[in-house]
C-alpha cells in the first residue's frame, strides 16, 4: 500500500484498509470491477474481467458483432492496479479502496475496446510528435428531486427553504446555498479523494451544478470526471435527492455539457505549441481549430452518445449549434477564452455531460491531433452570436453515426475494433429506443390522426 497516493494515506491515518474495489469504465464511462477484503487484494493474485463487459448497451443488453467472432468465448482481460489512480471510497461504512485498473490481453497487449486505453493510444500519437496535451474539464449536472416513476417528468429538489429550485439563477450564490449540504458532501468526499476542485457554480437551470477542474494530463483528468460522477451521486443519495450527468432532463431548462479546455505543450521545453515567440496563435493553433471543426462532426456520436443528447442543441439555451471559433465568445461551439499567450488553449463546448470522459477526451484530441499534422486550416473567427447562423452539426444518433462510419483517419487513431464495437452498440441503442411510445405521441396522435 505505500505505492498509493499521499491524499490516501493522509485520509486513511492510522486506520487499516478493509476492502478494495478494483474498477475499470465500460463503454458507457460506467464503474465496472470486483471487490475484495484488503488481504486479498494484498497477495497480489492474478485479477481478470470477461471482455463482454465492453459488449453490453446503455440497457444491459449485449451486442453480437459477426467480426468478432471470439466474442461470445468471453475470454479473460487481465487487470493490473494503477496505483497513481487510487483513492478512497469515503461513503462506505467501511474502509475502502478503490483502484483504477489498466487492461491488457494475455499476450501483454493492450485491450482495444477500453475507453482508457483509446485515450492512452491517443495521447501516445501526440508523444510521437513532440507533443503533450493538456485538458482541463467542466462538469455540468442537475440535483433533482428522486424521480422513482420513469413515465413521471424530472422535477428540480427541495432547497433548505422548502420551495423547488427555479432557473435562470446562473453564478447566485444563495442559488447553491440552498443546496448547500451536498455540496458540503460534495467537498468532502473530494478532499478525502485528493481532488482538487477549482469553483463551484449554480449554473442557468433549476438545481444545475458546475464544478471546474484544475488542467492537467488526459488520463488523469479523465480519471477524476469518472471518479467524481460517483461521488457526486453519493452526496446527493445522502441528501435524499438524485444526481443526473443526463444532457437534457428536463424539457424547460438548459442541457448539461462537459466542456473541455485543451492546449498543447511541447515536450522539449515545456512551451505552449499554440503561442508563437511574438505571442501570436501558432500555425498549430490554427491546425487544431480546424482540425475541430471539420472533424468533430465525425465524433459528434462520441460527445453526443444517445437520442437524448441531441435535445440540448438548441439556440440561445447555452449549448452550441455550429463549429464556429471566437475568442471569449460563448455562442460559439469553439471558445478561445481570455488568458495569456502563454496559456492559449481551446474550449471545446459541443461535448455532453452524458459522455464517457475517455472516449470524449481522446475524440476531440484526435480531431485537434489531425488538424496539426495534417494542416487544416481554422475558418475566420466571429464577433457575432453563432446562434444565428446556421445548425450545422448532426440532429441526431443516426446520422451522428453515418459520420463516425466514414473517417478514416479517426478510425486510425481512435482503433478500427473499438469503432465496430461503438457503432454497434449505438445502433442496438437507438433501435431499442423506437421501439418505446412516448407521451408526445400518446397526447397529439393517439385521438387526432
Amino acid at each position: 500500500m505505500d505505492q498509493l497516493p499521499g491524499a490516501f494515506h493522509l485520509w486513511l491515518g492510522a486506520r487499516r484498509v478493509d476492502d478494495v474495489e478494483c474498477v475499470i469504465a465500460d463503454i458507457a464511462g460506467t464503474s465496472r470491477g470486483k471487490a475484495m477484503p484488503a488481504r486479498k487484494f494484498s497477495r497480489g493474485d492474478a485479477m481478470y474481467l470477461p471482455t463482454s463487459i465492453y459488449y453490453q448497451t446503455i440497457t444491459g443488453e449485449y451486442v453480437d458483432l459477426e467480426e468478432m467472432p471470439d466474442q461470445w468465448t468471453e475470454s479473460d482481460m487481465v487487470l493490473t492496479p494503477d496505483f497513481s489512480a487510487a483513492t478512497a471510497v469515503p461513503w462506505s461504512a467501511d474502509v475502502t479502496l478503490q483502484v483504477i485498473h489498466d487492461v491488457h490481453n494475455q499476450d501483454g497487449s493492450r485491450v482495444g475496446l477500453s475507453p482508457r486505453n483509446v485515450l492512452k493510444r491517443v495521447v501516445d500519437e501526440y508523444l510521437k510528435n513532440g507533443w503533450q496535451p493538456v485538458v482541463a474539464p467542466e462538469l455540468e449536472f442537475y440535483l433533482t428531486k428522486p424521480n422513482i416513476d420513469p413515465d413521471l417528468p424530472i422535477e428540480p429538489p427541495i432547497g433548505r427553504t422548502g420551495r423547488q429550485g427555479i432557473a435562470r439563477q446562473a453564478y447566485s450564490m444563495s442559488a447553491v446555498e440552498e443546496y448547500g449540504t451536498v455540496i458540503d458532501d460534495i467537498y468532502s468526499f473530494a478532499e478525502a479523494q485528493g481532488f482538487e476542485i477549482d469553483t463551484i457554480i449554480q449554473e442557468g437551470g433549476a438545481g444545475q451544478i458546475e464544478i471546474n477542474l484544475q488542467h492537467g494530463h488526459p488520463v488523469e483528468l479523465a480519471d477524476q470526471v469518472f471518479f467524481y460522477k460517483r461521488l457526486i451521486r453519493e452526496a446527493a443519495l445522502r441528501n435524499n435527492c438524485f444526481a443526473t450527468f443526463m444532457a437534457k432532463p428536463m424539457e424547460e431548462q438548459p442541457g448539461s455539457a462537459m466542456h473541455i479546455h485543451q492546449s498543447v505543450v511541447s515536450t522539449r521545453d515545456g512551451s505552449n505549441v499554440f503561442n508563437t515567440e511574438t505571442d501570436e496563435p501558432s500555425e498549430l493553433f490554427h491546425g487544431f481549430v480546424g482540425g475541430q471543426q471539420t472533424l468533430i462532426p465525425d465524433v459528434l456520436c462520441i460527445f453526443a452518445p444517445y437520442v437524448n443528447s441531441y435535445r440540448r442543441f438548441k439556440p440561445d439555451d447555452s449549448a452550441p449549434i455550429n463549429l464556429e471559433w471566437g475568442v471569449d465568445n460563448r455562442t460559439t461551439g469553439l471558445r478561445v477564452p481570455v488568458s495569456s499567450p502563454g496559456s492559449r488553449r481551446v474550449e471545446n463546448r459541443v461535448v455532453g455531460m452524458d459522455c464517457n470522459p475517455y472516449l470524449a477526451i481522446a475524440a476531440s484530441l484526435a480531431c485537434g491531433l489531425i488538424g496539426m499534422t495534417q494542416g487544416l486550416k481554422a475558418r475566420d473567427a466571429i464577433t457575432s452570436d453563432a446562434y444565428a447562423l446556421p445548425h450545422d452539426i448532426p440532429r441526431d444518433l443516426l446520422r451522428a453515426l453515418e459520420l463516425f462510419s466514414a473517417s478514416p483517419d479517426i478510425e486510425a487513431l481512435l482503433g478500427r475494433e473499438f469503432c465496430m464495437l461503438y457503432r454497434a452498440i449505438k445502433h442496438q441503442e437507438s433501435e431499442a429506443f423506437l421501439q418505446v411510445i412516448s407521451p408526445w405521441e400518446r397526447e397529439h396522435l393517439l385521438l387526432n390522426v
